[in-house]
């Protein structure tokens, strides 16, 4: 039977990216992004629960996170579940649970330099970053090569 690994959050970043690139100049950037609900509790009274999420993006995604994302932008990310194990300094298991973005769409708002109208959508995969605009969109857009070549499909 097939399987399924699909997230899909609308955040904010907790801090700027940090993007480190590796031998080949293989881009990766890391940043954590809270997602939050309200609910009233038992007595009424309004709560609010956040979560945290720690969101891995890599080559082009990561180069456009490190050009355009601040602490505080909203983002749509959809991506993977992983979780990585490791061995801490005293030689205890540890896990950690990490979103692999596969695509990401700049919404605005809290951050300097975004739109509140609509976003800025970014795809990766093993090519530069391809950006298209929705909405009122972003000027990010314009820092990224557009494929100039005519589409060969009759629609």
């Amino acid at each position: 039977m097939a399987s399924v690994n699909k997230v899909i959050l609308i955040g904010n970043l907790g801090k700027d990216p940090e993007v480190r690139h590796l031998e080949g100049g293989v881009a990766v950037a890391r940043f954590p992004l809270a997602t939050s609900e309200t609910f009233k509790d038992k007595t009424g009274q309004r709560q609010e629960k956040t979560e945290w999420h720690n969101i891995v993006l890599w080559r082009g995604l990561a180069e456009v996170a490190e050009k355009y994302l601040r602490k505080g932008q909203s983002v749509f990310v959809e991506g993977k579940i992983r979780t990585n194990q490791y061995q801490d300094k005293e030689g205890v298991q540890r896990y950690s649970t990490e979103i692999v973005a596969d695509n990401m769409t700049m919404l605005g708002g809290r951050g300097e330099g975004g739109s509140s109208e609509g976003g800025t959508n970014y795809q990766g995969g093993n090519t530069a970053a391809a950006a298209g605009s929705f909405g009122g969109g972003s000027t990010a857009a314009a820092g990224v090569a557009q494929n100039d070549e005519p589409d060969d499909l009759p629609f």
